[in-house]
């Protein structure tokens, strides 16, 4: 299978987690064992498969430097890995999002647009709902878990 097709698989995979995240969420509470269970799992070994593919233990030292790091990413194998690593971190937080919210008595509309930032900017989508959540609770240092 080539990055191509990889990358490809991986945005449709990704696109419909995120649906199911906002969409099925409000009706299924436990979507996240099939989120976290298979989805994430999914994109956790292909990302290991693939960086095991496209680096050495020498490479490491490479990510210490800006230019080392960029001179990394040259490659679609390691971009994929990357952009997958992405993918699976960002669907982690937004399903953190749904279950804190939920804790915290936040409506799931509410926080709809928080998801979709984070899907697609996710540090952004992130830092909405902690204002979000900040105005909702009058406590930016609450139980996170």
């Amino acid at each position: 299978m080539t990055p191509d097709t990889i990358f490809q698989l991986s945005n449709s995979i990704a696109l419909t987690g995120w649906l199911i995240l906002i969409f099925i969420t409000p009706i299924w509470m436990e979507t996240d064992k099939l989120l976290i269970g298979i989805v994430v799992t999914l994109f956790a070994i292909l990302y290991s498969w693939l960086l095991f593919q496209s680096f050495s233990l020498t490479d490491f030292e490479q990510f210490s430097t800006l230019d080392g790091l960029m001179s990394l990413f040259t490659s679609k194998t390691a971009v994929t890995a990357g952009w997958i690593h992405y993918l699976a971190f960002d669907l982690m937080v937004g399903n953190w999002i749904v279950h804190n919210a939920r804790k915290y008595h936040i409506n799931h509309w509410l926080i709809t647009p928080c998801l979709l930032c984070t899907f697609m900017a996710g540090p952004f989508g992130l830092l909405l709902y902690l204002l979000i959540r900040l105005l909702k609770t009058r406590h930016y240092f609450v139980d996170n878990f």
